[in-house]
């Protein structure tokens, strides 16, 4: 996973909310199209994209595929986050 790919797909509202409810959750992936007026293959890309970013998991049950939030990115995520802000204080603290 790269931040590159990983901030990219954070950067769209649509995906941002479907982690939101992930948080909540596993769901099925009809149930997240069912959440969203868009068309099928829009939320597929959006799964895809969050797929291929680290930030979900996808696991088939029977019928349905169900898709899960990977926390382990986010505290990736979280803790590069903070080292940056340490960085800026730091920064702040010489000048």
């Amino acid at each position: 996973m790269g931040l590159n790919t990983l901030f990219k797909a954070l950067g769209d509202e649509t995906r941002r909310e479907i982690l939101r409810r992930l948080a909540r959750g596993d769901m099925a992936a009809g149930e997240i199209a069912a959440a969203f007026e868009l068309s099928w293959p829009t939320i597929s890309h959006h799964l895809n994209v969050l797929k291929e970013a680290g930030l979900v998991q996808d696991e088939k049950r029977g019928q349905y595929v169900i898709y899960s939030l990977n926390t382990t990115v986010l505290q990736d995520i979280t803790g590069w986050l903070f080292d940056m802000l340490g960085i800026i204080t730091e920064r702040r603290h010489c000048l």
